[in-house]
């Protein structure tokens, strides 16, 4: 791990502790093998979709449809995250009811469904409840990303990739957004 990934996984690590970055575990990976070969012909929205999907299925919550303006602005925040290299969540007055996930790892070493599986892997802490009261750990934002992926009000998702300075940054947006105060997840 070099050391700016170290310094990354740190502030990453600092804002979810203090509640600044809205995430749980750091969505930070580093990874020096290449990931497994894209299934033939599908693209990356298909797979992050079904990566999503899978998630829900498992949940038993009802399947995401793709949304193209979520994507659009998705894609444009994860452009300007790759480019200034900054890593923190878009403000929410600009995304009114719309929920956001971040995740990034070094450039070229992560499938789509890796990406989503990172979100994912937090329901090891996930407890069904109703929500802040869903970790096993006592803190919601362990597990954010997943309950935001399983949000049973949720129908739309769009998601967007970008690459800059040897990372790639994914952003996926959620209407109607999850994660709210007083909401039962399953």
């Amino acid at each position: 791990m070099t050391s700016g990934t170290a310094s990354l996984l740190k502030l990453a690590a600092f804002l979810a502790a203090a509640g600044l970055g809205g995430c749980a575990a750091p969505p930070i990976q580093s990874f020096r093998q290449r990931p497994p070969a894209a299934p033939s012909g599908q693209s990356a929205t298909v797979r992050l979709l079904s990566a999503h999907n899978r998630e829900r299925a498992a949940a038993r919550a009802a399947p995401l449809a793709w949304d193209p303006a979520l994507a659009a602005g998705a894609t444009a925040y994860a452009r300007q995250l790759a480019a200034t290299g900054a890593f923190q969540h878009s403000d929410r007055r600009a995304r009114r009811g719309i929920g956001e996930n971040l995740w990034m790892g070094t450039r070229g070493a992560f499938s789509p469904e890796q990406m989503v599986g990172n979100w994912a892997s937090e329901k090891r802490w996930f407890v069904p409840g109703i929500f802040p009261r869903v970790s096993r750990t006592g803190r919601w934002s362990d597990v954010a990303h997943y309950t935001q992926i399983i949000w049973p009000a949720t129908s739309r998702v769009g998601c967007g990739l970008a690459s800059g300075r040897g990372r790639d940054v994914l952003v996926c947006r959620y209407a109607p957004a999850g994660n709210i105060d007083g909401r039962r997840v399953p």
